[in-house]
């Protein structure tokens, strides 16, 4: 394990009934910065596809599971952004700003000295909106979704001269779930009137395409670790005759590290096992 264990407040271990003693599972954090371009199209505001820049902060955590914690890892990420768009004549402005929150468990195999690959599934709420301050009609388009999603990332551990760095891909991919989404041509004064039939969908990739990845290197600098990566992520959907599109290509810039908690007079034993998520 290349990582050292920042915030070192160990958690001694305690044997079990066998006698063995239960491992140590540090809780690895992530809190980042996304800075990169943005485009957005959604039709029920507008037949033009808007570009801009995007902003997100997210917060990721990492820890092998209880059960099985050298073949199944446990993954939280939950996150804010913000993009600025406009249309090509670079007088309109869209505003879109969502969240994401994703719960996952994915198996682990360790291929060779220092590769690991991991396989899962995860669920994932994310949901808010594009706004359009200028038009006339439709000034607001409301977006909400929940998705059961695969996943599947690739993680390295090597040493270059006395610097450990992690190298990790992850990709996920939404396959079905639910989706909110108005009729084309339809108010949300009418919502407020009581006509609230069809405005849930079920989705699959079929007509809900959303293709997020992250490409990462994490740098050891003794307890503190340095993430540097890219996240592009490709949003689109089709219901209703309507179509959304949200692609971001940032710049991902984070700090790293992991934990875990120590009781007060509590000593670590000299037999206990350390069993990291990725590190």
């Amino acid at each position: 394990m290349l990582a050292l264990v920042s915030s070192l407040a160990i958690h001694a271990s305690s044997p079990t009934e066998t006698g063995k003693l239960e491992p140590i599972r540090p809780v690895a954090k992530a809190f980042t910065l996304d800075y990169g371009g943005a485009s957005v199209l959604d039709t029920y505001l507008s037949s033009i596809k808007y570009s801009g820049y995007n902003l997100r902060l997210s917060y990721e955590r990492l820890q092998a599971m209880r059960f099985n914690p050298e073949k199944w890892v446990m993954q939280l990420e939950a996150g804010v952004d913000y993009a600025n768009t406009l249309n090509p004549a670079q007088d309109l402005v869209f505003h879109t700003a969502m969240f994401d929150a994703k719960w996952g468990m994915m198996h682990r195999w360790r291929v060779v000295d220092g590769l690991q690959l991991f396989g899962g599934g995860s669920t994932q709420l994310r949901g808010g909106a594009i706004y359009a301050p200028v038009n006339s009609n439709n000034v607001v388009s409301v977006k909400a979704h929940w998705s059961v999603d695969l996943t599947a990332m690739a993680v390295y551990n090597r040493k270059f001269g006395e610097l450990p760095i992690t190298f990790r891909y992850q990709a996920t991919l939404p396959v079905a779930g639910l989706m909110y989404s108005l009729d084309y041509g339809e108010s949300y004064f009418e919502l407020y009137e009581g006509n609230l039939s069809g405005l849930a969908h079920l989705s699959w990739v079929g007509n809900r395409f959303a293709l997020n990845q992250l490409v990462a290197a994490d740098l050891h600098l003794g307890n503190t670790i340095l993430r540097f990566g890219y996240r592009g992520v490709y949003e689109t959907s089709w219901v209703n005759n309507l179509n959304t599109q949200i692609f971001r290509h940032s710049l991902v810039l984070g700090l790293c590290g992991e934990w875990v908690n120590v009781p007060i007079n509590s000593k670590l034993s000299d037999k206990a096992r350390v069993i990291s998520s990725i590190y």
